[in-house]
C-alpha cells in the first residue's frame, strides 16, 4: 500500500523508504507443487516486496499478529492475561508488551539499520511494501476469517520490520528471560506478580539434527546435506518455504522464519546447508553487589553507579487505564527476576543479563554472503568475518565434495580464565542456564578483542569450525564432537561442555550415522530413509533388561504386567503403526532423569556407548517397574490402549481428518523428533521436525528432496494448510523444482506480476 493511504498515525511513525525501495517494488511470484512460492525479482527492495507479498498471502493473520507482539500491543487488542507465544514459551500479554516496549530501542535499530549493506536495507523496506500492498489488494474481504475486521491488521511501517528482526536475533538467548525482566522492580516498591523459573536444560524446547557429508561419504563424490531442524508446528517461529532469484546472481530456495526476507536455511547451485540450535550461550548473566543506600544503584570497582530507568507505558483494552511500569538497565545489561527459582532484586543484590545478540544487525548480511557462497570455505568466511549468525551451528556442504560444521556465532568473548577469576559463589547454581560473573569488577566484563565487527565478541578463531572430507554432523550437543574419530580441543566454556556425557539423540544419530556408512556410501534414497526411520535408541538400551525384570517379578501388579505384555510388542520404533510407542513415550519420561539409571557410568573416552546397561537390580529395578505401571495408569486415564498404533495417538487434526504423525520424543534418542500435548485424542505435535531437506549435487545443479512437516499456510481455507502435512505422514519426499524449466514444469497456476 502507498505511503499515502497510511492514516496520519502510522505515517509519522514511517521511516521513509529508500529511494531503491520507492523505485524498484517489482516481482514476479510463481507458485509450484504445495503452494512453493519462487520469487524473482532485479533489485533487493523488489525480493523483498515479494517474498513479503507471498507470505502474507499464505500467513497474514499470525504475522500480523507478531508485529502487534513485538510492537508492544497485545494486551491492547487480547487482554493483559491472555498468552503470547514468545520465542518458545508461553507469556501472559502484559509481561510481553512490557518487555518489547523497553527492550525495543527503536532509534537504536534505527541506526543499526543504517550500517548495513543496501542489499539488507533494500530487503527491509520492501518487505514493508509488500506486507502493505497485500493489505490493499485484499481489502477488508480478501482478510482471512481468523483476523478479518481486527483492529490490529492494518499497514506496517520499518519499525515494524526491525522490531520483529531484533526479536528472532534474541529468540534463543535472553528472550527466555523476558517475563524476569519486564517483572523485575526495586525492593519495597509495588512489584507485579512474576511467576517465573530459570529455564532447565533442555526446557526452552529447541533443537535440530543436521549432517554434511563430504565426498568421501557420498555415491557420487559430491556433496550431501540432510537438514532435519526442530522448530515450533504453531506460532512465527514456523518455517516457511520460498525460492528467491534476485540481482548479482543471487539464485536461493529454502525456509526462513516469520518476517525473513531470504532463505536462511537451505541451498543454491554449488552449496546446502543447515543450522542446528548450538550449545554456546549467547548472554551472560551479572551479579550485582548494590548501594546499601539505594537499591537502584550498584558498586562498581568500589563506585556507586545509578542503574538507568527505562519506563514504558502500554495501552490497555478500551475503557482499562493504561499499565505503566519502570524497568532498570546497567552497562551489564537490564535486571531480572526468577522468583521461582530464588533470583530476587534484594537491598544488597540484584541480576543483569548481557546478550551478545542485542542489536545484531549483521544476521541478514551474513546470510546474503552464505546464500552467494559458492563453496563451504566461502560459506565459513561469511560467518568468521560477520560474527552475524545468531544462535545456531552452520552445516554445510558442496558439489567439490567438502563438508563444513562451523559453530561459530555471536558469543561472548569470555575465556575459561575469566569465568573461573570472575566466578562468585552464586555461578555454580546459574550454571545450568548460563555463565554467572561478578557485577561489581568492570574487568569481569567481555573482553575486547581485535578485529570483531562488535567489542566484546569472541572472535571466530577462538570459536570451533572444521572441514573434512568424511563427515560432520550436531543435534544441539556442544562443539566437542561432530564426528567420534574427530574430538575438538577444549575450549571456553561458553562455547558448552567438553568431555561430557552426550544427548541420547547425538548418541543416536552416531551410532546410525556409521550403520549407514558402513553399509555403502550414502545417496538420496539412504539418507531419507536414516532421517525418517523413527529408532528410538532409549528403547534399543532400555527394553530388553526391563521386560527381563518382568519375566522375574514375583506376582506383579495388574497393571504392571499389562505394561510387560504391551511392550514385549513394540518394535521399539515411533512409526505410525509402532504399537506400545505409547507406553514407552510415557514410561521413558517417568525414568530417563534419574540418577543410576545406567550401571556402566559415562566414559569419555567412549561416549557414543556410554553411559549403558539399565540399572535394575534391588530397588533401581522395583522403581522401574512402578514407573511402568504408572505410565500405564496415565494411558488408561487418558482411553489411549497400551497398543494402539502410534498414528491413532499422535495425530494432527484437520476438521474431522486425523492426520498420523511419525517421530517421537528426542530424549528417547529419536532423530525424527516430534515433542506433542495432550490432546481429546491422544497427543498432538507442537515442536520438531518441520523442513527436511537432503540436498545433492549433480553435474548441473542442486538435487533436492524435502518437505515441510506442519505445510506452508496458516490459513484453514488454503490447500496448502495440511497438503505436506498428508506427504510427510506417508514419508513421501518431493523433488524440489530449482531450474527455471523445472518451475515452469510445475507451476500450479500463471506467475503473479507485481509492481508498484
Amino acid at each position: 500500500m502507498r505511503i499515502a493511504l497510511l492514516t496520519g498515525a502510522l505515517a509519522a511513525l514511517l521511516v521513509t523508504p529508500t529511494a531503491e525501495a520507492r523505485g524498484a517494488l517489482a516481482a514476479t511470484i510463481t507458485r509450484t507443487t504445495y503452494g512453493i512460492p519462487h520469487i524473482k525479482a532485479d533489485t533487493w527492495a523488489g525480493v523483498g516486496y515479494g517474498v513479503a507479498y507471498a507470505y502474507a498471502e499464505d500467513n497474514l493473520c499470525m504475522l500480523a499478529e507478531e508485529f502487534a507482539t513485538v510492537a508492544g500491543e497485545r494486551s491492547r487488542h487480547f487482554g493483559p492475561e491472555a498468552k503470547a507465544v514468545l520465542g518458545f514459551q508461553e507469556v501472559d500479554n502484559l509481561s510481553s508488551d512490557v518487555f518489547f516496549r523497553a527492550a525495543m530501542n527503536v532509534a537504536a535499530l534505527r541506526e543499526g539499520f543504517a550500517g548495513q549493506s543496501a542489499a539488507a536495507r533494500g530487503l527491509a523496506e520492501g518487505y514493508v511494501a509488500g506486507y502493505n500492498r497485500f493489505l490493499k489488494d485484499a481489502g477488508a474481504e480478501g482478510v482471512p476469517a481468523e483476523c478479518r475486521g481486527e483492529a490490529w491488521v492494518h499497514p506496517i511501517t520499518l519499525d515494524d520490520v526491525l522490531r520483529l528482526t531484533e526479536k528472532q536475533m534474541l529468540l534463543a538467548s535472553s528472550l527466555a528471560l523476558a517475563p524476569g525482566i519486564a517483572g523485575a522492580s526495586p525492593p519495597g516498591s509495588a512489584a507485579p506478580k512474576v511467576a517465573m523459573a530459570l529455564p532447565k536444560p533442555g526446557e526452552l524446547g529447541m533443537g535440530s539434527n543436521g549432517w554434511a557429508f563430504g565426498g568421501e561419504a557420498t555415491a557420487n563424490g559430491r556433496g550431501m546435506v540432510i537438514g532435519n531442524p526442530h522448530f515450533p508446528w504453531n506460532g512465527p517461529s514456523r518455517f516457511w518455504e520460498l525460492h528467491v532469484t534476485g540481482p548479482e546472481g543471487y539464485d536461493v530456495m529454502g525456509v526462513g522464519i516469520a518476517g525473513t526476507p531470504i532463505p536462511t536455511l537451505g541451498f543454491n547451485k554449488d552449496v546446502g546447508w543447515t543450522h542446528t540450535v548450538t550449545a554456546a550461550r549467547h548472554f551472560t548473566l551479572h551479579a550485582l553487589t548494590l548501594d546499601p543506600a539505594d537499591p537502584t544503584r550498584y558498586m562498581l570497582d568500589g563506585k556507586s553507579v545509578a542503574m538507568e530507568p527505562v519506563t514504558v507505558t502500554v495501552p490497555m483494552p478500551e475503557g482499562t487505564p493504561e499499565v505503566t511500569r519502570t524497568l532498570y538497565t546497567t552497562r551489564f545489561g537490564p535486571i531480572f527476576v526468577a522468583p521461582q527459582s530464588g533470583v530476587n532484586w534484594s537491598s544488597g543484590m540484584a541480576f543483569a543479563v548481557k546478550d551478545a545478540n542485542r542489536g545484531n544487525n549483521r544476521a541478514i548480511d551474513t546470510w546474503l554472503a552464505i546464500g552467494r557462497a559458492k563453496n563451504v570455505g566461502e560459506v565459513e568466511a561469511a560467518v568468521s568475518r560477520t560474527l552475524g549468525i545468531p544462535w545456531v551451528n552452520t552445516i554445510a556442504a558442496d558439489r567439490n565434495g567438502d563438508a563444513l560444521h562451523a559453530d561459530v556465532t555471536a558469543v561472548p568473548n569470555v575465556s575459561a580464565e575469566l569465568i573461573a577469576r570472575c566466578s562468585t559463589p552464586l555461578s555454580p547454581l546459574f550454571a545450568s542456564l548460563a555463565t554467572l560473573l561478578d557485577g561489581s569488577r568492570s574487568d569481569c566484563d567481555w573482553q575486547v578483542a581485535p578485529g570483531t565487527p562488535v567489542p566484546g565478541l569472541m572472535p571466530a578463531g577462538d570459536q570451533a569450525a572444521t572441514v573434512v572430507r568424511s563427515y560432520l554432523t550436531n543435534s544441539n550437543d556442544s562443539y566437542w564432537l561432530s564426528n567420534p574419530h574427530l574430538p575438538h580441543a577444549a575450549l571456553s566454556p561458553i562455547l558448552g561442555r567438553h568431555a561430557q556425557a552426550l544427548s541420547l539423540r547425538t548418541r543416536s544419530n552416531f551410532i546410525e550415522t556409521e550403520a549407514l556408512l558402513a553399509a555403502g556410501k550414502i545417496d538420496h534414497p539412504r539418507a531419507e530413509a536414516m532421517a525418517f526411520a523413527n529408532k528410538s535408541l532409549a528403547g534399543d538400551m532400555a527394553l530388553a533388561p526391563l521386560l527381563a525384570l518382568c519375566a522375574d517379578a514375583q506376582a506383579p501388579a495388574e497393571t504392571v504386567a499389562r505394561g510387560c505384555a504391551a511392550l514385549a510388542r513394540w518394535d521399539r520404533r515411533f512409526e505410525v503403526d509402532s504399537r506400545g510407542a505409547a507406553l514407552f513415550r510415557a514410561f521413558w519420561a517417568k525414568v530417563a532423569g534419574r540418577s543410576g539409571l545406567w550401571a556402566v557410568p559415562f566414559d569419555p573416552a567412549d561416549p557414543v556407548n556410554t553411559p549403558r546397561d539399565l540399572a535394575t537390580g534391588g530397588a533401581n529395578g522395583s522403581a522401574l517397574l512402578a514407573a511402568l505401571g504408572e505410565a500405564v495408569t496415565e494411558l488408561d486415564a487418558a482411553k489411549i490402549p497400551l497398543d494402539a498404533p502410534w498414528g491413532t495417538v499422535q495425530q494432527r487434526r484437520v476438521g474431522d481428518e486425523g492426520i498420523a504423525i511419525h517421530g517421537g520424543p528426542g530424549g528417547a534418542g529419536v532423530l525424527n523428533v516430534q515433542e506433542a500435548r495432550p490432546a481429546p485424542w491422544g497427543l498432538v505435535p507442537v515442536h520438531g521436525t518441520s523442513y527436511i531437506q537432503v540436498v545433492g549435487f549433480d553435474e548441473t545443479g542442486p538435487v533436492v528432496d524435502a518437505l515441510l512437516s506442519y505445510s506452508q499456510s496458516t490459513d484453514p481455507s488454503s490447500p496448502h494448510f495440511a497438503d505436506q502435512t498428508r506427504a510427510y505422514s506417508a514419508k513421501r519426499w518431493y523433488r524440489l523444482p530449482f531450474s527455471p524449466e523445472a518451475i515452469a514444469a510445475e507451476a500450479i497456476a500463471p506467475p503473479e506480476h507485481l509492481a508498484q
